[in-house]
Formats: structure tokens, sequence, C-alpha cells
């Protein structure tokens, strides 16, 4: 039976979806992006302060669902432009070095509010 998760901690989702459902011990979360959880708004910065509030975003929901980054085991990274890889790649390793889940990086032609940076992840119990 799957079940909705959702934390206050990350951005309310801007669509008719939830910001993770879990289902059989995996837990499939929604992309982030970098929304700031209290206003809504899209942060200012970079693709790397991007980066880094959206995967803090997603840690808020793993946390609601009893897990963090290392129950991870897939993420999908979207970037505007992939010149911007290398410094999202910096931010990354930080929450997810030892871990080294799976991940597939694409590039895209646009992102929900303007965002050069979004992120979902599979994680596992």
């Amino acid at each position: 039976m799957a079940q909705a998760v959702h934390s206050n901690d990350a951005p309310a989702p801007i669509g008719p979806y939830s910001q993770a459902v879990e289902a059989g011990g995996e837990l499939f979360c929604s992309g982030q992006v970098a929304l700031d959880p209290q206003t809504g708004d899209l942060i200012d910065g970079d693709a790397a302060a991007q980066a880094r509030r959206a995967i803090e975003n997603l840690g808020a929901v793993l946390r609601a669902a009893g897990m963090d980054y290392q129950n991870v085991v897939k993420t999908t990274v979207f970037l505007v432009d992939m010149q911007d890889f290398g410094a999202v790649n910096d931010v990354y390793a930080q929450y997810f070095g030892t871990a080294k889940p799976a991940r597939s990086t694409v590039a895209v032609a646009g992102l929900p509010k303007g965002a050069r940076f979004e992120i979902d992840a599979i994680a596992k119990r």
C-alpha cells in the first residue's frame, strides 16, 4: 500500500503530486528545486547555491519518512546548463559522497519557476 510523505521543512508541491510516496519499503521522492520552504519562492544564486537548497529540501522529505541521504539508492539530476555540472557535482558530493547512489544527469530546456537544478530520488529502508 502506498502512503504519501509530507514535510513542512520542504516546499509544498506546486502541482497535484506528493513530495514523496512510500511503498514496499521504498521511497519515491518527487523532484525538488531550490524553493525556499517558507515562501515557496526560488532562491537567488547560481546553480551550486540552487543545488544546495534543492538537496536540503530533499533531505527534509527523506527525514519525514525516517530516512536520510544514506538510504538513497538512485537520483536523477536535471540541469538547464551542462556547464554547471562541475559546480553542482561538488555540492552533490557533500551530501552523497559516502553513499554514492546511482545517478543520471540530464540536460533540460527548462525547469519549474526558472530553476537551474532539480533532483529526484529513490530511497530504500
